[in-house]
């Protein structure tokens, strides 16, 4: 199987070149007072690693791709270079369009302030207008359900992690972002509220955007994407059609 998979869907809105990050191991050790005060150079190991490591690809305007892999082996991390939440040691990921990031749902939620308040404080911070919110705000309730509904003025601090999560996936896919990423997000909530999310997803897949999916579940990935990338040992391992991507990446578990 060919690692350089050559697009006919569009013009490349994400171009990743010999992308790579260093991460430390562990926490250094603490420097004494005399270390602090005398030395100018830290006397101590860095025990690092690269989770990634030259990682090329391109993925065009209207592409479902699908990134596979064991865990550890780099998905996440490549999700949030992409979204420029991690900044590359070496290489860049160049990003041509605007992102609806699916990462980490309420991570821009505030606890103490209400759930109808997040609502405008997070569509806000994406971009969106005070008018483009009050436009769009009932689509997001009634997306995120009724309990969600009911406890709008309360804190956002007191609703369950899974009424968190519902609201924070109906605000983000409500943004009109061209390109979205999504790690590990679709099966969230019940059977019910999981056909919504999928459904939402193709809605949003046949309107033309773009999607990069970080998932273990071969249903979603089929269903998504059509075309995948396997990541393994901070590589590239394989770029091609979702069914062969995930073929091999069994096969590779299989034989280890």
């Amino acid at each position: 199987m060919s690692l350089e998979w050559k697009t006919s869907v569009g013009e490349p809105v994400i171009s990743v070149e010999n992308l790579g990050i260093e991460f430390l191991r562990g926490r250094k050790r603490k420097l004494s007072l005399r270390e602090m005060v005398y030395t100018r150079k830290t006397t101590h190991n860095k025990d690092t690693f690269w989770p990634l490591e030259d990682i090329s690809f391109e993925v065009g305007r209207g592409e479902g791709v699908g990134l596979v892999g064991g865990n550890g082996e780099g998905k996440s991390t490549l999700l949030k270079l992409i979204a420029g939440t991690l900044l590359p040691d070496r290489g860049r990921a160049v990003v041509r369009e605007g992102v609806a990031p699916l990462i980490e749902l309420t991570g821009g939620f505030v606890g103490d302030l209400s759930a109808r308040e997040n609502v405008y404080l997070t569509a806000a911070l994406h971009g969106m207008s005070e008018e483009q919110i009050e436009e769009r705000f009932e689509e997001i309730v009634k997306f995120a359900g009724p309990q969600v509904k009911a406890g709008l003025d309360a804190p956002f601090r007191h609703f369950s992690s899974g009424m968190q999560v519902r609201l924070g996936f109906a605000v983000i896919t409500c943004l009109d972002e061209p390109i979205i990423l999504v790690d590990e997000v679709l099966a969230v909530g019940d059977k019910k509220f999981r056909e919504k999310c999928y459904d939402r997803m193709e809605g949003l897949l046949e309107e033309g955007r773009t999607l990069f999916l970080v998932s273990h579940n071969e249903r979603d990935l089929k269903r998504f994407c059509t075309r995948g990338i396997y990541l393994r040992q901070g590589l590239v391992a394989a770029d091609g059609q979702m069914n062969d991507v995930i073929a091999q990446y069994n096969e590779d578990i299989l034989s280890s």
